[in-house]
Formats: C-alpha cells, structure tokens, sequence
C-alpha cells in the first residue's frame, strides 16, 4: 500500500511543472493538496495502474494527457455495482453517470436480466448453431422500431461497417457522406474529418494509421447546415449512403428535426440509402429511437448498448431491400424460389451469442410492457436536472451551460472551424478538468462532461449530485483557479 510519505514523495516534482502553466502560489499549493488526497482515497485504484502499466495497452487512463494532472491520471477500478451505484476496489461509493456508456438505462444489474443471463448459463453458450431465442428478440424489435429486418453482430463498430457495406452492395456506388463532429466506431472507413488544404474541402485521418484510401469515398459535411444538403444534391450520382448520428453525443444542442426530414427527402429522390446510427439515441430518447422521436425512417438503423442489457451487441436493421444483401432476401421451402438478391460478406463467431440475446430478450420484453412512459418520465427528469444546475450555473456566473437529448445531458456546444483552442478555452479546460476530479473525489462518477441518467437514479442521487457541484464549484473559487 503506497504511504503518505510516497505520496508526497511522487508530488515534490509538481512544484515545477506548475510554474510552467503560471499558477500561483496559492493554486500550486491547493492543487497540490487536492492531488494528495485524492491519490489516498483512491491509491489502491492508482497502485492497479502502476503495476499494470508497463503491461497493459489502456487508452482508459485519460483522454488528453495534460501534465500537471499527471498523478491523477489512472481509471478507478471497480468491483461492484447496483443500480446507480458503483464501488471501488478501495471501498469507496460512486453514484454513477457512465452508466456504461449508455448501456445501463435501467441502472446497473438488474434484478431480471440477472436472471435471464444464469438461465442461459445454465443451458450453455452454443456457438456456431441458431439461438432459440433469437426469432423473439427479432421480433420485439421490429414491433418497437418498426424496421423490416434485422441481422445480429458484437459491437456498434462492426453494425456501422456492415451497415456501409449493404449499402454500396445495393446502390452499386462508393461515395458516403458523413458529418463533422460525429462518431461511428473506431471503423478505418469512418474516421475522416474535413480540412480545407489550399481553400480546398479535404477528408483527413483524425488519427495516424489510418490509410488514406480508406477516406479517398468519405466526404465530411457539416451537420445540420443547409450547405450540406446542397452539396449532397450535387454529389448524388455518386452517393451510396448518408451516415447520421440523428443527436451528435458531441453537440447534443443541435437536434435538427427540419433538416433530417429534408435529408430524408433528398435520399429518397436519390436513391442514396440513409442509415441512421441510434447506438446512443436508440431505445432511450423513444421506444422506437430517433426515427419515431423526428418522424423519419431511415433505410438502415444501426443499435447496440441499450439491447444487450449490459452485453456486448451490435445490431443492423432495416429495409428488406438493404437487410436482404446479407443472405439473398426470402424464399419458401415446399416451392421453387431461392435467393434472388447478390450479397456481400457478413460474418463474426461471437454474433448472436446465446447470452446476449437473452440479455436482450429480457430488456427489450421489459421496453415493451412499460411504453414509451418509461423513457418520456426520464427525458423530464434529465430536463429538470439540468435546468436546475443551468440556474445555479448562471446565478454564480460561471461559463458553463448544459443541455440534454432525453437523458443524456452534456454541455451546449458549437461547431469550430479551427483544431487548436485558444488560451482562454486551454485555461477553461484546465478547470473543467478540475472539476471533473473534484466531483469524482465526492463520488460522482461522470462521462467526461457530462453523462447519462438512469431509471435507477433516484431523487436523493440527483440532490447529492447538485449539491456536489456546488461544493465543489466553492473549493475551485477558494483554491483561486475561479473568480
């Protein structure tokens, strides 16, 4: 166990970094004493890190490494969770806005699922062979979604990257267009962003590796402009899809309703498939996901995270005239009709694995008896939530607003034309830093800046959340890094 004296011992080089970004005095010493207490609160987590690291490849441990926060830069590790808590190996108790990244909208572990998953154990996890309950689980979601058809992979990555692939297979063209500050799975095919080399509009790798061929057929568009629909018109001889996230998780204030039902309007006419990637927004924001909540059916809907009741997932669904792409379309026994539509490579050992889908049976039998109730109760308490931290937000000034889609809430955002931020924004990033560390000391467990609200998270959670910020807005002003 690492001592007090090692503590300090690992934050006497603090000193000088600090005065490096130009704190006081008054804010090296306070951090510095916040870095220690926190280090011993959480030194088993910090200790897992240490010993793990020369070994383990782990992106989790921060997400843009700054210097002075090095010694807080290792994740908690947890041993336990319950509804919309968590703890951690060194016994302390989060409530927790992760929420697994949107996976837990029922909270963590619940009771039936639980069930579900040892009754499936209990029987054996077959591979390789059709699982009884998959025809059900296809079922419930087409009576929630509506789509037409539906095909099972393990993660939202591989459903984005199946989900392209249907759609050049059937529209026979290259080109898809996806839109800036979007995510899609960490798919070679996707990670493009647009940059404007000698005032001309590029698609760049966001990320070394990734070859450039793989953007050569990406064009990145702005989301939510009307430019973006003209260039789609433009472009549309070329097009095989247009990829939406309907609700950026990066921009969750822009929710343009107009501009999907015109996006869908333009495809349509075009030809051009839409595929609509509700990992985030499906089964939470609606029964039915952002196609219901906007009124707008797309060609193919890509879903995970929610479905699996905690278990990995990826679903592609939708059109028969894309779906079919993937075994050759229906056909009868007793008669003379086979497959009729050519097909493309689909594949993966782990899809439709017996503990998933009945994880996913249970979720989505549960979705289907409580109704599109259970999901509008928490989009208005989410609201409520962020409201009242907004008004607090504003009284004490502070330049910070949130904003939510449904129950997923983060920061109100804008789109920027620039890569690098200005020092106010890098002196703002410090503190929101900060801030983040400050809440997880008093055990709230955010996503980033922001997070997901759960069925699970009571009343009390959400006061001891505000209350949270509060104090911790108060100790930020005492240690100077706020006005």
């Amino acid at each position: 166990m690492m001592s007090a004296t090692t503590v300090l011992t690992n934050l006497e080089n603090l000193t000088t970094i600090f005065s490096q970004i130009n704190l006081t005095s008054h804010q090296q010493k306070y951090l510095t004493n916040f870095i220690f207490r926190y280090n011993q609160k959480t030194q088993k987590s910090k200790n897992h890190a240490r010993s793990n690291r020369q070994i383990l490849a782990d992106n989790k441990s921060m997400v843009e490494f700054q210097l002075p926060f090095k010694e807080l830069y290792y994740p908690i590790v947890t041993q336990q969770s319950s509804g919309s808590k968590i703890q951690d190996i060194d016994g302390n108790e989060y409530i927790d806005l992760v929420m697994g990244y949107g996976v837990n909208l029922l909270g963590h572990n619940p009771p039936f699922i639980k069930v579900a998953i040892l009754e499936q154990l209990e029987q054996g996890i077959q591979l390789g062979s059709q699982p009884k309950l998959i025809g059900e689980v296809a079922n419930l979601i087409q009576e929630l979604t509506g789509v037409e058809r539906i095909a099972f992979s393990n993660t939202g990555t591989e459903a984005v990257m199946t989900a392209i692939r249907l759609a050049r297979t059937v529209t026979k063209r290259q080109k898809i267009v996806i839109f800036s500050n979007s995510y899609h799975g960490h798919f070679d095919g996707t990670l493009g962003k647009a940059k404007s080399v000698n005032n001309q509009a590029r698609t760049m790798a966001i990320a070394p590796g990734i070859p450039a061929n793989y953007l050569a057929d990406i064009l990145v568009l702005k989301y939510g402009d009307e430019q973006s629909l003209k260039v789609i018109k433009e472009h549309h001889q070329e097009l095989a899809a247009v990829l939406v996230e309907p609700v950026q998780s990066s921009q969750l204030n822009l929710q343009p309703k107009a501009f999907l039902q015109e996006l869908r309007q333009i495809t349509t006419d075009s030809q051009i498939a839409l595929i609509f990637d509700e990992m985030v927004t499906g089964f939470r924001i609606h029964p039915g996901g952002a196609q219901a909540w906007f009124e707008v059916e797309a060609d193919i809907v890509t879903y995970g995270k929610i479905v699996g009741g905690g278990l990995p997932i990826g679903i592609i669904a939708g059109k028969a005239q894309y779906l079919d792409a993937i075994d050759g379309g229906m056909w009868n026994y007793g008669d003379l009709s086979s497959p009729q539509t050519r097909t493309t490579v689909f594949a993966g050992t782990h899809c439709k694995h017996p503990l998933a889908i009945s994880s996913a049976k249970a979720i989505l039998g549960h979705l289907k008896i409580q109704g599109a109730t259970l999901q509008q109760e928490l989009n208005d308490r989410t609201s409520k939530f962020v409201n009242t931290l907004n008004t607090y937000f504003e009284l004490e000034e502070l330049p910070i607003t949130l904003t939510n889609f449904g129950s997923l809430f983060g920061p109100y955002t804008e789109e920027k034309d620039f890569d690098e931020p200005s020092e106010e924004e890098s002196e703002l990033s410090l503190v929101f830093d900060l801030l983040y560390y400050h809440l997880l000391y008093k055990g709230i467990m955010l996503r980033g800046d922001g997070g997901f609200l759960s069925t699970a998270h009571t009343e009390a959670d959400l006061n001891h959340i505000i209350q949270a910020v509060k104090d911790s807005i108060s100790e930020l002003r005492q240690g100077e890094f706020l006005p």
